[in-house]
């Protein structure tokens, strides 16, 4: 099964043991799935993007509820957004479009889904990810291989790199101390989209929203 974006990332923000989400700063998750949603639409050539202005190429479903739902969303509203303003419209709404994402992972079969009570009384999920599936074990540990070494990565690697970055996720990449000395090399793979201008077409201006 091949992963979009927005669900590698989701894989990143659940602990490998437990299945809970991790404890993050602010709304950073939040912020790197909405961003991941709309690399993943731009990559599809359903989206075109700058600071100014978000353009709809096109409305043809891709066959997953998270992101049809964000596009039905951007082909509803009639005054011209830019990615800003719409990283923070879906970050603030981020909890349906990531049950959407978690929803389409279990069926896949690549989490589990547990129901606790926490304190016996208030639901608690987990989305234990499932024992022997490529995409639970690999998604971390290949990221990792990319920043720790020094090959040149495939493009969507280093787009998810850069944006780890943007969104602060890097520590659930690397120890403190991996991050420190490879911070030359996490800047230039966040950089590496230049060498294929459709992708830097399609993801620059998402990047530079986040990081301004």
């Amino acid at each position: 099964m091949t992963l979009t974006m927005p669900e590698e990332i989701l894989l990143l923000l659940l602990d490998d043991e437990t299945g809970k989400p991790v404890g993050l700063p602010g709304p950073a998750g939040d912020l790197a799935l909405a961003g991941a949603i709309l690399m993943e639409l731009a990559l599809a050539h359903r989206l075109d993007t700058d600071l100014d202005g978000l353009v709809l190429v096109s409305a043809a479903p891709m066959g997953q509820p998270a992101l049809d739902g964000v596009l039905a969303r951007i082909a509803a509203e009639r005054e011209s957004r830019g990615s800003r303003w719409w990283i923070r419209e879906l970050a603030k709404g981020v909890a349906p479009l990531r049950a959407r994402l978690l929803d389409g992972l279990v069926a896949a079969g690549v989490l589990r889904r547990q129901k606790d009570r926490l304190l016996w009384v208030f639901p608690d999920h987990r989305y234990p990810k499932a024992p022997g599936r490529a995409e639970t074990e690999g998604v971390r540990a290949r990221l990792r291989g990319v920043v720790l070494g020094d090959e040149i990565p495939e493009p969507r690697d280093a787009l998810l790199i850069g944006l780890c970055r943007a969104a602060g996720l890097v520590p659930l990449l690397l120890s403190a101390e991996e991050a420190k000395a490879a911070e030359a090399r996490i800047l230039h793979l966040a950089r590496l989209e230049e060498i294929s201008r459709a992708l830097r077409a399609a993801v620059r201006d998402v990047y530079a929203a986040m990081t301004r």
